[in-house]
């Protein structure tokens, strides 16, 4: 099983960190230093596991790593995974991450975690490994991104879209919406202003919006009571 993926630069700052045993944030950020120092001191030549940090588990548990540019992917695994099956899976993650970014580098590990995240959990979900082939990982982002688009597209329509249609008149007004209204009417005496000159004075509004929409009118008519 997986107990933890670390992914961290050359400097030891974490860009993806994933924990699938629970520690508290303290500890978390120790096993980070601690994982780091053991890592970042050895050759390129030497193989690519070592057992684990006496805070993540000791001699139980195996860190097991590939180190590419200015990266250090981590991942920290119990005696049950096969060190060179977990170097393949590293590879595999890699290089997903190579054709979902084009030439991924730092930066995009930084700008677009939620997606690294979203890809991640492609491969290995609570500590067990979901799946290894590339194609359908990469078959899998595509159906994301496309839905993604999609809802992008609806909102887009939806800015775009007249929200109302206000229709004023000596009458009145009529609004024509499809959304939910909250409507205010004030009503102000003026004496200046003859009973049968009724004017849309003013419209005031706000708009809130979370998942739906609500818009707040506030009318203001004149009329000359006395006049009638």
């Amino acid at each position: 099983m997986i107990k933890a993926i670390l992914v961290f630069n050359n400097h030891g700052k974490p860009r993806l960190i994933k924990f699938y045993q629970y520690f508290v944030e303290e500890l978390q950020q120790q096993i980070i230093k601690e994982t780091f120092q053991l890592v970042s001191k050895r050759d390129d030549n030497v193989c690519n596991f070592l057992e684990g940090g006496s805070l993540i588990g000791g001699s139980d548990y195996k860190l097991i790593y590939r180190h590419y540019a200015t990266l250090y992917f981590v991942f920290c695994v119990d005696s049950s995974e096969s060190e060179l099956g977990i170097l393949d899976l590293i590879q595999v993650f890699v290089e997903t991450l190579d054709k979902c970014f084009e030439n991924v580098c730092e930066l995009d590990l930084i700008f677009h975690v939620d997606k690294v995240h979203y890809i991640l959990n492609e491969l290995v979900m609570g500590g067990m490994v979901l799946e290894t082939n590339m194609s359908e990982i990469l078959a899998r982002i595509s159906e994301q991104n496309k839905l993604e688009k999609q809802e992008t597209g609806l909102a887009a329509a939806r800015a775009r879209a007249k929200p109302f249609s206000l229709l004023s008149s000596a009458t009145g007004a009529t609004i024509l919406s499809e959304f939910h209204l909250k409507i205010e009417i004030l009503l102000v005496e003026c004496p200046f202003v003859n009973k049968s000159q009724l004017n849309l004075g003013a419209c005031v509004y706000s708009l809130l919006s979370n998942r739906r929409i609500t818009l707040t009118f506030k009318y203001v008519f004149y009329f000359n009571r006395s006049s009638s």
